[in-house]
């Protein structure tokens, strides 16, 4: 297939395939079964074949949401049918129901987290994300002083636990990824900051580097943190060796990038200026998702359409190749 951008830096740019949808695309149903299309063909599978066809840059990884209860049969299917189409495929672990900063759930967190693990050692992945450090959308109050310091240290032995009984050490999976949320999705690891300081403390637990902090650039510009203090806390971040993957995303609408406000520009060059920067992905989300009421409830923002009349497939299309130029413009520059 001819694409008319050729990306030039040696960087890998993919997709999170969340445009698809949670409810009726990522999540599977009570017996494990992932969503079909009318075809019987893995959803997942088949919209980001479609999405392969309409990107002007070839993109070559995809981060995949892993939900606890799904068959192993079924991530079978759709892995192979991911690599068939010439990509990557990586994984979101996605938790919930219980609170990683709580000691009492401990044996639940790394309960779910352990077979996410595995299935991702199983098929090869790199790296896997997550937002296991905290409880999304809970009722908890912020912590902060002796309990904030209680929720890094609870987070650091949960997760090397879980390091350790999934047996990452010589696996297939080179890191792994934790992502801080906005203020209200999280209530006390809500900027990139603290997002840092957690991975910090478990890569101490660990006794090395392995656990990084996740940049999503939707997340910083609703944190309250300005530009310029994200993009000199990431250049901190790489010399400590714990700068991760980075999701191109808009803050407020997470739809089309052109509603971003400039932060995915801002935050792609500083990654780039440190030397660290590998992975780059483009992720959006369906404003109408029945998943993501309680967001849209949070944030009205969060359900504006950014569409303009193209599908969402498009829309994450003209992602691709934005990102894609602003990489090649950077690597022009010799910033990359």
């Amino acid at each position: 297939m001819n694409y008319p951008i050729i990306l030039k830096p040696k960087i890998e740019l993919g997709i999170v395939p969340t445009h698809l949808r949670f409810i009726g695309g990522l999540v599977p149903d009570d017996a494990g079964k992932l969503p079909r299309n009318a075809e019987g063909e893995i959803l997942v599978v088949a919209g980001v074949r479609e999405l392969v066809k309409k990107s002007p840059v070839r993109f070559s990884c995809v981060q995949v949401s892993l939900f606890p209860g799904t068959l192993t049969e079924e991530l079978n299917l759709m892995v192979p049918g991911l690599k068939e189409l010439g990509l990557d495929v990586d994984f979101v672990l996605m938790v919930g129901g219980v609170n990683p900063m709580n000691p009492e759930d401990e044996d639940g967190v790394v309960g779910q987290l352990l077979p996410l693990l595995k299935s991702a050692v199983q098929h090869g992945a790199r790296h896997v994300s997550s937002t296991s450090i905290e409880e999304w959308m809970s009722s908890e109050q912020p912590r902060t002083g002796a309990d904030y310091v209680a929720a890094m240290e609870q987070n650091a032995k949960l997760h090397v636990r879980a390091y350790q009984e999934a047996g990452l050490e010589g696996s297939s999976v080179q890191s792994w990824n934790i992502e801080f949320l906005r203020p209200g999705e999280f209530k006390t690891f809500t900027s990139l900051q603290r997002g840092w300081e957690c991975i910090h403390a478990i890569n101490e637990k660990l006794g090395r580097p392995f656990f990084k902090i996740l940049v999503d650039s939707a997340h910083c510009g609703d944190s309250g943190v300005s530009l310029a203090e994200n993009q000199a806390l990431v250049t901190q971040i790489a010399a400590a060796n714990e700068l991760g993957v980075f999701h191109a995303s808009a803050k407020t609408t997470r739809g089309c990038l052109s509603s971003d406000d400039g932060w995915t520009g801002g935050m792609l060059a500083a990654m780039a200026g440190t030397g660290a920067l590998k992975h780059v992905y483009v992720e959006m989300f369906d404003h109408q998702d029945d998943t993501l009421e309680a967001l849209r409830q949070l944030e009205p923002g969060f359900g504006i359409d950014t569409t303009d009349g193209r599908s969402y497939t498009e829309v994450v299309a003209d992602g691709l190749g934005d990102v894609a130029r602003r990489l090649n413009n950077l690597a022009t520059r010799g910033i990359l």
